[in-house]
């Protein structure tokens, strides 16, 4: 099946300063989302406390639930409909772990119980304590970290055949990371000082491929997330989950067209000559990257659509994913390798 013709011919990087404006308002939109939620909205796996939740066989507000909840004295209490209206569901939230996990389900219950007239059914009950709650915030950073410092290796060895040169990178990385814990600096400073590093190194040592990629996964990481905070959506480890998902996908559409752009720049060293041929190189993968990405689209939209609630925030974190990755690889990633290519021939 051919869905775009062979011989179609875009100027996608005519309009790369359109994607860099698009991108910039997502990036700036994302940071307000982080400064007004004071950063994502954790859940219990990453923040702690305990979750039960409940379902009633007829009408009932949250007030209600709220109200008959206030005796116990429960830490951070919040209550919130979950699933479609019918469904009469709630999720109970509180920063309190004290209690037994058996013990606290059932104290919830006999206050609802008491308080409306209503005896809920406990479908869920989950307990995170909150030191707990701090290692798996950091083990989720580690991972989205090694993870582009692993693909950054790749990435340079892959296409600039520099195997120790990106290996300097990454132990450079990995040095910094180890420096800053030390002096016991935050695991958010941490990473972001490391990217920083490892990016300065890319440009440096001229390894645009790997800058590329690395700039267009932590672009697309960034604005999922920020979309999570704008939308104050639960961020637990499924969402992690999506987000390395996220990564290997958008890694794998942008592997795609610098693939084609190596084959089609061989040998060529004219400044004028580059843009053209990297646009062909998005022309020519452009089929393949929008039947993969929609293919993709269709199964993540049933599972939006019909998985349920429990899997809801997983299903949209990939659905923003990869609408982002495929269009980070066209107007993110391969522009910056074109800049760095420019760069290299004037100097």
């Amino acid at each position: 099946m051919q869905l775009i013709k062979s011989d179609i011919n875009i100027d996608f990087l005519g309009k790369r300063n359109i994607g860099l404006f698009f991108s910039g308002l997502l990036i700036l939109a994302s940071i307000i989302g982080l400064i007004i939620h004071k950063g994502p909205n954790f859940g219990i796996d990453f923040a702690g406390g305990a979750l039960v939740q409940v379902k009633f066989d007829r009408d009932i507000s949250i007030g209600q639930v709220r109200d008959s909840l206030a005796v116990l004295n429960l830490k951070d209490l919040s209550v919130q409909d979950f699933g479609e209206p019918q469904t009469h569901e709630f999720l109970i939230r509180t920063a309190n772990t004290e209690t037994r996990e058996g013990g606290l389900a059932q104290t919830v219950a006999g206050a609802i119980e008491q308080g409306t007239g209503l005896t809920p059914e406990i479908r869920r009950m989950e307990m995170v304590g909150p030191q707990v709650g701090d290692e798996l915030k950091k083990q989720a950073l580690l991972a989205i970290f090694y993870s582009l410092l692993f693909i950054t290796i790749y990435i340079s060895g892959r296409f600039e055949l520099k195997w120790i040169l990106s290996g300097v990178t990454a132990g450079a990385m990995m040095a910094v990371v180890y420096f800053l814990s030390v002096f016991n600096v935050s695991m958010p400073m941490l990473i972001t000082g490391a990217l920083v590093v490892s990016l300065g190194l890319f440009w440096r040592l001229r390894l645009k491929y790997a800058m590329g990629a690395m700039i267009a996964l932590i672009h697309d990481v960034f604005i999922t997330v920020g979309i999570f905070c704008i939308l104050n959506l639960d961020f637990s480890l499924p969402i992690i989950a999506a987000l390395l998902t996220i990564i290997g996908y958008s890694l794998n559409d942008t592997i795609i067209v610098f693939d084609r752009i190596r084959e089609n720049i061989k040998g060529e060293s004219s400044k004028n000559a580059l843009p053209a041929l990297f646009n062909q190189s998005i022309n020519q993968t452009l089929s393949r990257t929008i039947l993969t990405s929609l293919t993709t689209l269709v199964v993540l939209l049933a599972l939006f659509f019909l998985g349920g609630e429990i899997i809801h925030n997983f299903a949209f974190a990939m659905i923003v994913g990869v609408l982002i990755g495929t269009y980070s690889s066209i107007f993110v990633a391969t522009p910056i390798v074109l800049s760095a290519s420019l760069k290299r021939i004037e100097g």
